[in-house]
């Protein structure tokens, strides 16, 4: 690797590994692309770079201007870092619910946290942070909304992964913003018309870390759901049991929503004879340290799933 000249130098270019021993079948073969590389640990510094880099260079953000975005999670973190680099104020509007790794997180890099009431969620959130932009003079990054967010998974993520895996018959990604969906699975199709994408969200009502179900009403304006071939619908169980198997097996230290993702994979593996299946494993499994993710086995029957330890929380 060539010497970087910042941390800004960092951001994509993550690697591409397979996973041998948790495809289902001998003539399926997984792989993960590792977004907790990223400086700040996730996939998020990829759109939160390009968007405040691109705003910079249009004039549309001013040197020193703060910047104002709704969040729950990587977003809010992978702004709150760079937007110091550049010299910005951050300030991150969460629901209570954020977990609270997170929340020290954001005030280490020093943003300024903003509740909303758990129960309003990430569109209260908007819109708090639309008001926050309007009344303040803050530049609102606008991760759900920007054009740029997906442009930025085509030019960077899909051509990445195509740059190491030319053939690729299944893409699976989480439906957050809808942006790495939308993007990479749009590049990867251009490449290859027979790739299936396939979004992977939670069921309603249950909130896995780094997804989001359509189902609850707010649609992001950036997902192009023509790019998809289907949804599978993961819930956490499931999420948690496939994150803990994914570290046991292959050493990868994943997050919940790897967990959901390499759950959905072997959903899709199952009817494949062959094939090369690339996942998004879109953040690290640090943030959940304070749950029994890594300590309990969450396929065990035995195991009581009623008072799942993130039911209530949001990440994406």
């Amino acid at each position: 690797m060539a010497l970087a000249a910042s941390v800004l130098d960092l951001a994509g270019n993550t690697p591409l590994v397979e996973l041998p021993d948790l495809s289902p079948r001998p003539g399926v073969r997984f792989f993960a692309k590792l977004e907790a590389q990223n400086p700040t640990g996730s996939v998020k510094d990829r759109i939160v770079l390009r968007l405040l880099q691109k705003a910079r260079a249009e004039g549309r953000l001013a040197p020193g201007q703060p910047i104002v975005e709704a969040s729950t999670g990587n977003t809010g973190v992978a702004l709150a870092m760079y937007g110091r680099l550049l010299g910005h104020r951050v300030d991150v509007c969460v629901p209570e619910s954020v977990y609270p790794e997170i929340e020290e997180l954001l005030h280490a890099y020093g943003a300024r946290v903003r509740k909303v009431p758990r129960q309003a969620g990430i569109k209260t959130a908007l819109e708090v942070a639309t008001v926050v932009a309007e009344q303040e003079g803050a530049f609102y990054l606008d991760q759900f909304g920007s054009p740029e967010n997906v442009r930025t998974h085509y030019e960077t993520t899909g051509a990445e992964i195509l740059a190491d895996l030319p053939d690729v018959d299944v893409f699976i990604a989480g439906i957050g913003t809808g942006g790495t969906i939308s993007g990479a699975g749009r590049r990867l199709k251009e490449a290859n018309p027979a790739c299936k994408v396939f979004g992977v969200e939670p069921r309603l009502g249950v909130h896995v870390q780094g997804l989001k179900s359509l189902e609850d009403g707010f649609i992001p304006p950036v997902l192009d759901e023509s790019v998809l071939d289907g949804k599978i619908i993961v819930g956490n169980r499931h999420a948690f049991s496939h994150a803990r198997r994914a570290m046991l097996a292959e050493g990868i230290f994943g997050g919940i929503s790897s967990g959901a993702v390499l759950h959905a994979g072997m959903r899709v593996a199952s009817r494949l004879e062959r094939g090369n299946i690339v996942m998004i494993f879109a953040d690290g499994g640090w943030k959940y340290l304070g749950t029994d993710l890594w300590s309990v086995d969450h396929d065990d029957p035995d195991v009581d799933h009623r008072d799942d330890p993130v039911d209530d929380i949001l990440w994406w």
